[in-house]
């Protein structure tokens, strides 16, 4: 294999895939990137068996062929060159080193071959559709704080997409860790109605995200019971899902709360962060307290001390108190577009529901705290 390729695009690419490498392997080869040399494009794979991303770059190819070399150390080593350089590619048939030169710079990186790496079934795609990377993104994003992180209950380390008939057929996406759910939906695209309901893994939304930030063109999605699959422009995204049933999350979205608090925003958000710089690192809770025009925020902690802060709202229902944590109010705050959060209450045991009045399509639920 040889080639000379533009470092930004090969840094690109190389960007793409080497974040599902983990750095700490019992199998060797995973640590590796399989570069594909062919026609006019070199062909960057990795995968950690669960996931697998694939991106091509063009290049000058002299000499087609395949390998794999530690990508860790391969992409460090083309992040540091300067801009503009131009990398060349060298692997002689009877040596086992990858020789990567830029002007004056040369490293010398052992290989294993390319036959040994693993790669995962392209076949078995029942359902295929295409959708608009803004709004794959705008999805992602509404949902993916809310994902949690405790590895007992596995079902609910991802987001949940599948389809419902809501004012017609949208494509869902819902998070939950138990504490708080996310819910946002898209109208569904042509081919989605009907797709099985799929659990896609956190890693693999960390991933989606980073090549969405950088996606122009529509993005192809093909789902199995197994595995799920992103293509965008020129990278490749395969994933397995989650092997778990979600929980029956309408049930916990309230449906009779009849008291409503509107607030500014921006002014609610920074509040809450200033009153919570005393809160437990624990518990996190901070203490609506609602009554005519004001909503005062409160949080008492006896080893650190206590901070009040009272904004104006639009509440006219009965007084109540109610208590929340604050890191998740923050979340959910950085979510709302229109300027104006709005509140849906029962009671201080009851579960909240957040609306954002610039964006309908979305919504979220609190549990809340006793204080």
């Amino acid at each position: 294999m040889r080639l000379t390729i533009e470092r930004s695009a090969l840094l690109k690419a190389l960007n793409h895939v080497q974040s599902v490498v983990e750095r700490r392997n019992t199998i060797p080869i995973l640590s590796n990137v399989l570069m594909s040399a062919q026609g006019d494009t070199l062909r960057l794979t990795a995968t950690d068996l669960d996931i697998e991303i694939s991106e091509g770059a063009p290049a000058d190819v002299a000499r087609a062929g395949q390998t794999t070399a530690p990508a860790n150390y391969l992409y460090d080593f083309v992040r540091k060159l300067p801009d503009g350089a131009s990398v060349k590619f060298d692997v002689a048939p009877d040596d086992p080193r990858l020789l990567i030169s830029a002007g004056k710079s040369r490293l010398h990186l052992p290989v294993l071959p390319a036959g040994d790496f693993p790669s995962m079934p392209s076949d078995g795609f029942e359902t295929k559709f295409e959708i608009e990377p803004t709004a794959l993104a705008r999805l992602v994003d509404k949902t993916r704080f809310a994902i949690s992180t405790e590895e007992t209950r596995y079902y609910l380390n991802g987001i949940f997409f599948h389809t419902v008939d809501n004012n017609g057929a949208k494509l869902r996406a819902v998070a939950t860790d138990g504490h708080r759910l996310a819910l946002a939906e898209h109208d569904a695209p042509k081919g989605a109605q009907g797709m099985p309901g799929v659990i896609v893994p956190r890693k693999t939304i960390n991933e989606l995200k980073r090549l969405l930030d950088d996606a122009a063109d529509m993005v192809e999605i093909a789902v199995s019971p197994q595995k799920i699959r992103f293509a965008l422009g020129d990278a490749v995204l395969t994933s397995k899902l989650i092997d778990g049933s979600f929980p029956e999350y309408a049930r916990v979205i309230p449906k009779n709360n009849t008291k409503r608090l509107k607030v500014d925003n921006k002014a609610f958000s920074e509040a809450v962060d200033r009153v919570a710089t005393v809160s437990a690192e624990r518990s996190r809770s901070v203490r609506l307290a609602l009554e005519g025009d004001k909503v005062t925020l409160t949080v008492n902690n006896p080893d650190a001390g206590v901070a009040t802060e009272d904004l104006p709202a639009d509440y006219s229902a009965d007084a109540m108190e109610i208590g929340f944590n604050a890191r998740y109010l923050l979340d959910v705050a950085g979510q709302i577009e229109g300027e104006e959060a709005l509140f849906e209450l029962a009671d201080s045991g009851s579960p909240t529901l957040v609306r954002d009045e610039a964006d309908e399509q979305a919504l979220y639920v609190l549990m809340p705290l006793r204080v």
